[in-house]
């Protein structure tokens, strides 16, 4: 490029959000080797690089989520009940940290994190209150919960039996994805073996109780939200899906028989083509590594399906307001990359849990895009784009790359620190970049305003976990002390065997266990994770 060009142009150096270099134009020469029958076909079959489904959202839209949890499960259940009374889809459910990491709320380490980040579950009455009054098999539920997933789940699934629920019609999603903790957000409790071994326990439970239900999100949202890249994100997320794969197939399952309830978790961030060409890259590796190195032959096995959220990382407390038009070009680029499901964040993230008024903003959000910006009415509007197809296919090489470097090392499980560390440093590179100014955050490092603009927030108060820990107590107290315990010690020899965990915690948690002893039943066989690095 001459001088004079580079001159007119408003910066030395493009890229996307991750760095990828972006040319001034884009010709058929970027796509000299493009072979469109290979790379694209039609949507609905292999390589799904256009969508998994033939006519994606002509024949119906995306589930719409609002992820959703606070205090204790009456609170939480009057917002899940406000929720669906707006029009949302689908339940995604939000657990609080104590919850997350197996601890009752009368925990001493629990003390001060009960209901705030999310809802307080210890037992299943909890669990018949957060769903009182919603009718399981009606409605599609997600819940954001890994190392703790077995428990959650089957709590879920008694609650739906106590409303007479027919079990194989039974939709939602369990996040079940205890790797990206290690790699990426921390809320692990069990060393990763055992903690592997949970997750496929969960899926040889569901392939023969719970068809309908996805056994697990692969999650790249929390690699993103950690700081990565979109390549890395893509990488990663799928080299964890891989080794899930394989330890199903270890464990004796066919592929077939767990594969077409796999699911994927994505982040949707402010670049919006570059996100758009990481979800048609991501579709179209993983019906290739399905396909080819698995020996998967039914198309649902090869079929990516994710669930998409809005990136909480990009939201700024400053001028919270502004965070709506960040949400809705997220929200663009997930219908635009055919998500299947999604959740646009509140406005008022940066600040606290969102409050009502902005729950419902960013849900319609969600139904504007749906009904008036025309984006859902045709199949992948941008394929054939010189741009996007040169940077989908850029995605998928260089995450290939990345997985293949993940493969000589043995593996995710073995990998852990690699992909630690590589987040870390591309973490510290957008923060430079942010420092320096050479991107822009609006609100943030150019067209700052002075002061704090505060809306009204969320607050869960000091009340809210005092009623959470006294109704645990009488919960404890109302129950036949000898069988819980009986229950418990079935759980530590089930643990310490090979048999299938499930039917031993649901025994338990019906007999009024609450999650912290389940938990620490299976603390006392497997330990705890400790990070080496």
């Amino acid at each position: 490029m001459s001088d004079a060009k580079t001159k007119s142009q408003r910066k030395e150096r493009f890229t996307t959000l991750s760095g990828l270099p972006i040319d001034r134009l884009y010709t058929e020469e970027n796509l000299a080797a493009w072979n469109p029958d290979e790379a694209l076909g039609y949507p609905g079959v292999y390589p799904f690089t256009r969508g998994i489904y033939p006519t994606m959202y002509r024949g119906r839209f995306w589930t719409m989520r609002q992820y959703a949890g606070f205090g204790t499960a009456v609170e939480s259940n009057q917002r899940y009940r406000y929720l669906l009374g707006k029009g949302q889809a689908g339940l995604s459910v939000a657990f609080d940290l104590p919850t997350q990491i197996g601890l009752d709320s009368d925990h001493p380490l629990a003390l001060g994190e009960v209901g705030k980040v999310g809802v307080a579950i210890d037992s299943l009455e909890d669990m018949e209150t957060l769903f009182e009054g919603i009718p399981l098999e009606k409605v599609s539920t997600s819940m954001t919960i890994n190392a703790t997933a077995a428990i959650l789940l089957c709590l879920y699934v008694a609650v739906a039996k106590r409303q007479g629920a027919s079990l194989p019609r039974l939709s939602g999603t369990i996040q079940n994805d205890v790797l990206k903790e290690y790699i990426a957000r921390g809320t692990y409790i069990y060393p990763v073996r055992p903690a592997m071994r949970i997750v496929t326990d969960i899926f040889a439970w569901c392939r023969d109780h719970l068809p309908k239900w996805n056994t697990i999100s692969i999650s790249g949202y929390h690699i993103r939200e950690a700081g990565s890249t979109a390549v890395q994100e893509v990488a990663f997320t799928l080299a964890d899906g891989i080794a899930y794969v394989q330890a199903a197939l270890d464990a004796g399952l066919g592929v077939d028989e767990f594969a077409p309830q796999l699911s994927f978790f994505f982040n949707a961030h402010n670049d919006l083509l570059e996100e758009i060409a990481k979800y048609r890259a991501a579709r179209r590796l993983w019906a290739g590594i399905m396909a080819e190195r698995f020996g998967a032959k039914d198309p649902r096995s090869l079929a990516l399906r994710f669930h998409s959220q809005t990136a909480g990382s990009s939201l700024i407390a400053k001028q919270p307001l502004v965070n709506v038009i960040r949400v809705t070009i997220q929200a663009l680029a997930s219908v635009l990359g055919g998500t299947q499901s999604l959740h646009t964040n509140g406005y008022d993230e940066a600040l606290s849990l969102p409050t009502e008024r902005a729950a419902r903003i960013a849900l319609r959000t969600q139904q504007i895009v749906a009904h008036e910006s025309g984006a859902a009415d045709t199949v992948d509007p941008f394929a054939g784009s010189y741009f996007i197809e040169a940077l989908t296919a850029e995605v998928e090489q260089r995450a290939q790359e990345l997985i293949d470097k993940i493969d000589e090392m043995g593996g995710s499980v073995e990998a852990i620190g690699f992909m630690k560390g590589e987040i870390e440093e591309s973490a510290w590179g957008y923060q430079e970049r942010y420092r320096t100014g050479q991107d822009i955050v609006v609100g943030v490092n150019k067209y700052v305003t002075e002061g704090l603009e505060v809306p009204d927030i969320l607050k869960v108060d000091q009340a809210s976990e005092d009623a959470q820990v006294q109704r645990l107590r009488r919960f404890k107290s109302d129950r036949d002390g000898e069988l819980v315990q009986r229950r418990l010690d079935e759980l530590r020899a089930a643990a310490g065997g090979e048999e299938n965990l499930l039917p031993r915690i649901r025994e338990a948690l019906r007999d009024r266990a609450s999650i912290g002893e389940v938990c620490g039943a299976m603390r006392d066989v497997f330990g705890e994770y400790r990070p080496e690095f």
